[in-house]
């Protein structure tokens, strides 16, 4: 086997008719003979090059609405034919079969077709079978064959071809196969998860998971550590979909934690009011709303400012002018939002290192989907927490029940808390947090973590006392003794959110009548991990 490999013929078949032409075009200059098929044949003929249809070698016409038209040998011995190997080329001879030495496929746009939400047997239609088994054909012959599946790499082919007079390198041919099978692998998931959800399977026995590389990052959680950043191609409004104005790259953990505060914010409708969110290292060290965009931010800064400093700030409403210059004043990472004005957005031009990602929507939190994380030896796969508790689903436990204002602060802390590292707790007062506790072994330590961060608060803004006194808490998961809601109480808070659930429930329902507190069970948790 040599290096260089000539290309002689060349197999095109694609579904996206981008840039088509001209590289039919390029490949007819170099003396390179066209084979395809339906419409990109004709798309091919209509731009005045000549092209042999794949009917006219296989003998077969294209039958059955499209559906069999390159599953025959004539194709497939031409992909599949070792070039040095003489019993092969014997049986080339034999039976009439050319060499097709690039292969240019898209597949039928199945992924495409789910996303617009197609019904089940238009799906069904859009799942390519000639495509794929091309595609691997060629894949597994790249000591000879060319295979090309992205439109982006067109001009990459038609390079190798001009540095190597009319050849391909073997090391381009594997980086070429190598594409390709995972392009493949990647409808299948694709094909495979649909399926699986169609069929309202909640654990296939096999599942598998695909990306598409969007950014190779300069590292990852650390220095020693290499990443890069891949789409799962959903459209969901966020991180991955956002458009960047300005400012470096993302890094991997800028892309973790704006993903975390964008989703948080997202708990806010925008047609109820303006909010902000701010998180540093994926916990949110401010979370409040506002008549103003520019006032939710003041309140959720003034949570924990120390934290704030080098934080991610997300917006539920489009940045304006007032609230960009106000977010200036502190050196932050990155701001989202969706949609800023121009007068905003000419605010931030002063700060080079400042990146201002903009989408086109909220995300949607009662979407469905599947989040994934790695363990040793397997993958831990479950729903996304969706879950939803209104003022109609909350149960009230304590004597006292909490006043409608009140309230309206414990549902505010019930979304906070759900994006809380657990064990969480989260004080609220008047629509802002005012004391943030996350990720610790004890539900106690979180709620006095918390409420020392507001003790430190009140101290920077001269404050009499910590916005904890008056505070709605919420735990994101139930107090399993009354330890932690008696540290709640003492920080000052009035009323409580918990799911309920332990076996000591009366215990801690008797704590809170003892302390005045009221306290409603939500009957649903929110552990984050």
């Amino acid at each position: 086997m040599t290096d260089l490999h000539p290309v002689r013929r060349a197999l095109l078949s694609v579904s996206d008719k981008t840039g088509l032409i001209e590289l039919g075009k390029a490949l007819v200059e170099r003396g390179v003979e066209l084979l395809s098929t339906g419409g990109t044949a004709k798309a091919l003929r209509d731009a005045g090059l000549a092209v042999k249809d794949v009917s006219e070698i296989t003998g077969f016409p294209e039958m059955m609405d499209g559906r069999v038209k390159t599953l025959h040998p004539m194709v497939h011995g031409g992909l599949l034919a070792l070039r040095d190997n003489d019993t092969h080329i014997a049986a080339m001879e034999e039976h009439g079969i050319g060499a097709i030495d690039l292969l240019v496929v898209n597949l039928y746009p199945f992924e495409a077709t789910v996303a617009k939400g197609a019904g089940y047997d238009e799906c069904i239609e859009n799942i390519d079978i000639g495509g794929p088994a091309m595609i691997r054909a060629a894949s597994k012959n790249h000591a000879f064959v060319n295979v090309v599946v992205d439109v982006e790499d067109y001009s990459s082919v038609l390079d190798q071809l001009e540095e190597n007079y009319g050849k391909t390198s073997y090391g381009f041919r594997q980086w070429l196969a190598q594409k390709a099978y995972a392009r493949t692998a990647a409808y299948d998931t694709a094909v495979s998860n649909w399926m699986a959800d169609a069929l309202q399977l909640e654990a296939p026995k096999r599942r598998a998971f695909a990306g598409e590389l969007k950014q190779t990052l300069r590292y990852g959680e650390n220095s020693h550590q290499q990443a890069a950043f891949y789409t799962d191609g959903t459209n969901r409004p966020g991180v991955a979909t956002a458009v960047q104005h300005q400012g470096k790259e993302l890094s991997y953990n800028n892309i973790n934690d704006t993903d975390a505060a964008f989703e948080l914010v997202a708990e806010f409708d925008p047609a109820q009011g303006a909010a902000c969110a701010i998180i540093k290292h994926a916990n949110p060290c401010g979370v409040a709303t506002g008549a103003t965009l520019l006032d939710a931010y003041k309140s959720a800064f003034d949570c924990d400012r120390t934290s704030a400093f080098g934080g991610i700030v997300a917006l539920n409403q489009p940045l304006d002018a007032e609230t960009a210059q106000e977010i200036t004043g502190i050196f932050t990472e990155v701001v989202i939002a969706p949609g800023a004005s121009d007068e905003a957005k000419a605010i931030f031009a002063a700060k080079k290192n400042l990146r201002l990602l903009t989408t086109e929507a909220l995300p949607d939190l009662a979407a469905g989907g599947k989040t994934v994380r790695q363990v040793a030896g397997g993958l831990l796969v479950q729903d996304k927490d969706n879950g939803f508790v209104g003022m109609d689903d909350l149960k009230v436990v304590t004597k006292k029940a909490p006043t409608d204002e009140q309230m309206r602060d414990l549902l505010f802390a019930w979304k906070v808390a759900k994006h809380v590292k657990s064990n969480a707790i989260v004080y609220v007062k008047d629509g802002a947090t005012v004391g943030v506790g996350a990720g610790q072994m004890s539900r106690v330590d979180s709620a006095l973590i918390a409420a020392k961060k507001a003790e430190r608060m009140a101290d920077v803004l001269g404050l009499a006392q910590p916005l904890t006194i008056g505070s709605a808490v919420a735990s994101d998961a139930f107090f399993p003794f009354p330890d932690g809601l008696i540290e709640a109480a003492e920080a000052g808070a009035t009323c409580v959110i918990q799911p309920g659930g332990s076996m000591r429930d009366d215990e801690v329902i008797a704590a809170a009548d003892e302390a005045g507190l009221a306290m409603v069970f939500t009957g649903m948790r929110h552990f984050r991990h």
